[in-house]
């Protein structure tokens, strides 16, 4: 029996930008990153990507969600890593200037695929006390990474980078 096909204003400007974001990513694959919408909500995207070369997190793939809200992209993501890294608090709510936490630093011509561009950056950066954000030594970061390959989400496929 077929899935029932989500119902959606296809004459929204937030759909239609949403739409050509998943097209986007879909059309010109990075391999570095992945991210598509849930087939039965368009606001809640999941992710993979990569861990930065020359980094303890190097050998990782990491998963996480990504929420649109109803006004994207007037107002900005919010996101969670659910792959444990040594950086990001497993499924919490990250504070970065590309979040809903700092709506003012928010650009609408940002979207999916420059968020997932910076939160592969991030990784590298130091918590300094972010929501979110953890303080790991190199040694559990590299050892996050090797676990990370095998680590499945349970809601998609995922992960997919």
């Amino acid at each position: 029996m077929a899935s029932p096909t989500p119902k959606f204003n296809a004459k929204s400007p937030t759909i239609r930008r949403i739409l050509r974001e998943a097209h986007e990513l879909t059309t010109a694959p990075s391999a570095d990153y992945h991210a598509a919408p849930l087939e039965t909500d368009l606001f809640e995207w999941h992710f993979t990507l990569r861990g930065p070369p020359n980094s303890p997190f190097e050998r990782g793939i990491y998963h996480g969600r990504i929420t649109l809200p109803p006004t994207y992209p007037l107002r900005p993501p919010s996101f969670r890593f659910l792959t444990p890294s040594g950086r990001f608090e497993p499924n919490r709510e990250i504070c970065l200037s590309i979040s809903g936490h700092h709506e003012e630093t928010w650009q609408p011509a940002w979207g999916v695929r420059t968020a997932l561009v910076a939160l592969r950056s991030f990784m590298e950066t130091d918590p300094k006390g972010q929501l979110g954000g953890v303080d790991a030594s190199e040694e559990v970061r590299r050892r996050l990474a090797g676990e990370s390959r095998g680590w499945k989400c349970g809601v998609c496929d995922g992960p997919k980078a």
